[in-house]
């Protein structure tokens, strides 16, 4: 089994994604076989889609918490205002 440092498969798939090269001209280049570029091709794309549901996930979060903390202070004015609104309904008869 073919095996590239990190850098090298880094390089392998840009090169594949970014500037169109082919497997075979990859496998050719680097000495190993199409599925290994293949491979290495999906490996990332799995990956990256799956960084990118974590990001997705934790910016959901995030406006989560912030809608949550908003909520919670605007329940709160809202009561002060029936408070208010209470107090002065009963001062004006």
């Amino acid at each position: 089994m073919t095996h590239f440092e990190p850098e090298v498969e880094r390089n392998i798939v840009k090169q594949h994604i970014q500037n169109g090269r082919t497997y075979e001209s990859l496998a050719n280049e680097y000495g190993c076989s199409r599925y290994v570029i293949g491979r290495l091709v999906g490996n990332y794309l799995k990956e990256a889609r799956r960084h990118e549901l974590e990001s997705k996930q934790i910016a959901d979060m995030e406006t989560m918490n912030r809608l949550q903390k908003e909520n919670e202070e605007l329940k709160k004015e809202n009561d002060f205002l029936k408070k208010a609104a209470a107090f002065f309904a009963k001062e004006s008869k």
